[in-house]
């Protein structure tokens, strides 16, 4: 690795148009001229509010192009796709235990791992004979010795002790795992991962005004677990579904039309100016107080939404007007965190296309759902309560799927768009390319109209999982539940099963964050350990200033320590702090934890944050731009590390225990995903830095005399340096070039 970075034109540049993204695609560090021409080919009316929305509130006073140029400096994130030692060994221990617990008791159960209380009891456990002390009916003692005979040897392990009342600890070969870390063999393989595809759906904001911060928890959950799917190796799909013809956007089109009495043309002049989500957001906000001020007006939304579903006129016209160019704007503003997707499902196509139409006949056919003829819901198509909340709350209330005015409810519609997932309702979308990333990677949206040309003909085949995970709230789980209820009801027990909500608690504000965003709050908020916000009320911090203002905050301290780089620079290494710190905090916490967002805490340097976990990979990258300037070349480690080499430098526990925990990195992903937690993987980069600061200052690597003892420090700072890198990848953060 090296240390290393590869330059490229970042994704934050979807906020230019597409014709500026078409020409060469940057990714050679050395190419500045051609950059260089990319930006002044580019007027500064077709970028206002690139990037930060306001350079100036960052203190940068050149303009878009300095910002544009500053951008290029942002590091691409590797890959998480190195071969990995520690996890295949831990998957050949399990599957030898199995296979012995087969042969000598013909029991087949999983073996699970863990790690002894005390180093000093060996890298692994194996508790399984706790398991069969009730099927045997023996001491888990006896077990565990009869199960170490019959498992006998297993490469990688140097012993196996029987200890305590049952536990069996396993004992590593030192120097074998770290020759196979040094020098991988050529039969290695990447993780393969699970069979089929996995589509997981998030962000899924409605696109009527800016993001804001609780969105950003959503887009950062399922970006962040995306990664980790694909660590090990599986095949993702990432969706983002946009709901264009909800009452969201009808209100703001309700707002541009009757209260603003804006034109199609007028609004489109809109959009061409800045922050046209900011003034949707300010215009939704208005017309909500209209409607409780004046409950008449609530008849436009009605208008609205019947216009938009005819989809033609001038209230249709209007309503794609908002929703395209607020979705475009959504893309710019998750790109920041560099969080991209693969297609983008339409509610309209939904509509358009008849998936409700089919999947009202299934559900009718199978008798899923039924026409109610007295009560409340007299005339609408329901759910029986029984089908998802179990028996014995049958005398709860149905869910309505179909009001007894004909119009489907926002769960009818889930449950079409989750058959489609799976491959299960018989139609599809017709598709286009939306936009491109700087990279080349294509963003597909959903149509409903057949498309010609070359991209037509190289369209992904989309749908068609074998797990669905939706990452949405926790106050949407009553509607998960009805939606994998309809999936049973319809005889799909198995991809019942694997529909998972992948839910999550809100992000509130802490008092002091709202005091720096200049937040007014009343005496009785202001006590709050939180407060929270709410965009229909225009109460809450948008992501794009959240953004702008952590980017203010982590330059002043990147300037006052490093006066003598130039502003361009300083700006490129402050935003990768601040999205660092802002990826970071938002994934620290598990999922069922309400966050209280508070700016000094995420951008600290010491204590659990990213800045703390960023500095220590700088850190390690630091060692050899050190050993550089002293003329000092970088030993051939595989020369000069052998097997007894590894094996005598190992031989100090608190050496082998840094390498262990470094190791094991691929091995934590694996659990996180399995227990549905990226904050497992942010606990562990958390680690994993402290680790290194300990390695730093316990071991001067630079001045150690031994030439062999040298090497092995210096491979070690390698290896630890490239797995805080890798981890930090699967959390999307980047490493900058300096802190």
């Amino acid at each position: 690795m090296r240390c290393e970075r590869t330059l490229l034109l970042s994704s934050l540049a979807l906020r230019l148009p597409l014709r500026a993204l078409a020409g060469p695609k940057q990714t050679d560090p050395d190419a500045a001229a051609s950059r260089s021409n990319l930006a002044a080919a580019l007027p500064e009316s077709d970028v206002a509010g690139v990037g930060t929305r306001n350079t100036k509130s960052v203190g940068i006073r050149t303009g878009w192009k300095t910002w544009l140029h500053a951008q290029l400096r942002v590091s691409q994130l590797h890959r998480y796709t190195q071969i990995s030692v520690f996890l295949p060994l831990e998957k050949q221990i399990q599957a030898a235990f199995r296979e012995g617990l087969n042969v000598r008791f013909g029991v087949d159960m999983g073996v699970v791992l863990e790690q002894p209380r005390q180093a000093d009891f060996g890298e692994l456990a194996v508790p399984v004979a706790f398991q069969l002390a009730k099927t045997l009916k023996q001491p888990p003692k006896k077990s565990a010795a009869e199960l170490v005979d019959a498992v006998g040897d297993i490469p990688g392990v140097a012993a196996m002790e029987v200890a305590g009342n049952g536990y069996i600890n396993l004992r590593l070969d030192r120097g074998a795992l770290a020759a196979g870390l040094l020098n991988p063999p050529p039969d290695a393989a990447v993780p393969s991962g699970t069979s089929g595809k996995t589509i997981v759906e998030h962000t899924n904001i409605n696109p009527n005004k800016a993001a804001h911060i609780g969105h950003l928890r959503n887009a950062l959950l399922g970006d962040t677990f995306v990664r980790m799917l694909r660590a090990g190796g599986n095949r993702v799909e990432v969706q983002n579904y946009i709901d264009n013809t909800g009452v969201q956007v009808a209100d703001v089109v309700a707002g541009f039309h009757f209260l603003e009495k804006k034109s199609p043309s007028d609004v489109a002049k809109l959009i061409a100016a800045p922050r046209f989500d900011y003034l949707c957001w300010d215009l939704y906000a208005r017309t909500s107080q209209y409607y409780k001020d004046h409950p008449e007006a609530l008849a436009w939304r009605a208008e609205v939404l019947h216009g938009v579903e005819a989809g033609s006129g001038e209230l249709s016209e209007l309503g794609h007007l908002v929703a395209d160019a607020i979705v475009n704007l959504h893309l710019a503003t998750m790109l920041r965190l560099n969080i991209q997707y693969d297609v983008l499902p339409r509610e309209s196509e939904i509509l358009h296309l008849k998936f409700w139409a089919s999947a009202f006949e299934l559900l009718k056919e199978r008798k899923a759902i039924y026409l109610e003829t007295e009560g409340k819901n007299s005339g609408c198509w329901v759910m029986p309560p029984s089908a998802f909340r179990g028996a014995d709350e049958a005398n709860e209330d149905s869910k309505v799927i179909v009001r007894s005015n004909g119009t489907v409810t926002y769960v009818g519609k889930d449950i079409a768009y989750q058959l489609w997932k799976f491959g299960l309702l018989g139609k599809d979308f017709h598709y286009r390319v939306l936009t491109e990333y700087a990279d080349g990677k294509k963003v597909w949206v959903s149509t409903d109209q057949p498309q010609s040309g070359p991209d037509s003909a190289a369209t992904p085949a989309f749908g068609r999982g074998q797990t669905v995970y939706n990452v949405i709230d926790t106050r949407q789980s009553y509607l998960q539940d009805v939606v994998v209820a309809g999936l049973r009801a319809l005889g799909f027990e198995e991809q019942a099963a694997k529909s998972i909500h992948f839910s999550y608690e809100m992000v509130a504000l802490s008092p002091r964050c709202c005091a720096d965003l200049g937040i007014d709050l009343s005496e009785e908020d202001a006590k709050k350990p939180y407060v929270e916000v709410s965009g229909r009320k225009g109460l809450g911090v948008k992501a794009d200033d959240l953004m702008d203002k952590l980017v203010e905050s982590a330059l002043r301290e990147v300037a006052s320590r490093h006066p003598e780089d130039n502003e361009v620079a300083q700006l490129a290494v402050a935003t990768e702090i601040a999205m660092g710190a802002l990826r970071y905090f938002l994934l620290k916490f598990t999922r069922n934890t309400v966050i209280a967002f508070d700016f000094q805490e995420a951008l600290s340097f010491e204590g659990e944050t990213g800045p703390y976990v960023q500095y220590a990979a700088v850190r390690a990258c630091n060692i050899f731009r050190k050993l550089e300037d002293r003329g000092e070349a970088i030993p051939d480690f595989a020369a000069v590390l052998t097997p007894d080499a590894m094996a005598r430098q190992l031989a100090q526990n608190e050496v082998w225990q840094i390498l262990m925990s470094a190791a094991k990195a691929d091995s934590v992903v694996d659990r996180a995903v399995t227990a549905g937690e990226p904050a497992h993987v942010a606990k562990y980069a958390f680690q994993l830095a402290q680790t290194f600061n300990l390695f730093y200052h316990q071991y001067p690597v630079l001045a150690e005399p031994d030439p062999e003892r040298k090497a092995f420090l210096l491979w070690m700072t390698e290896y630890l340096a490239q797995q805080l890198e890798r981890t930090l990848a699967v959390l999307g953060i980047a490493v900058p070039a300096y802190m």
